[in-house]
């Protein structure tokens, strides 16, 4: 499949095709399958939001507060590591910058 270019907002988790569509921070180079594999990370993203919030309103252990950053965590390293790889150089940089992949300011890129 050939890649094409998308505009991405990590913060608002939308993906566009064409520059105007939304504010953006990142540009990435992606196939369809690619595009949809970065969806499903935003779409699990809300979920969890919105699990936390729910959460927020209800007490709950420490404990499991613990697990839920954690995994909170986790995902946001995902999404970045996806972005990362089907990044630009602009947003490579970017993100390398940002610190929030561990190996980047290294220069350890082979696992992303």
């Amino acid at each position: 499949m050939e890649k094409q270019t998308y505009y991405v907002s990590a913060q608002a988790k939308t993906i566009t095709e064409h520059r105007g569509d939304a504010a953006y921070e990142l540009e990435i180079e992606a196939t369809p399958t690619e595009v949809h594999q970065l969806y499903e990370l935003f779409e699990s993203e809300t979920e969890t939001d919105l699990n936390n919030w729910i959460r927020m309103h209800s007490p709950k252990i420490l404990e499991e507060e613990l697990v839920s950053h954690a995994f909170v965590d986790q995902h946001l390293t995902e999404v970045y590591r996806l972005l990362y790889k089907l990044g630009t150089s602009k947003t490579r940089s970017h993100i390398q910058s940002m610190n929030v992949l561990q190996g980047l300011q290294n220069g350890y890129t082979d696992d992303f």
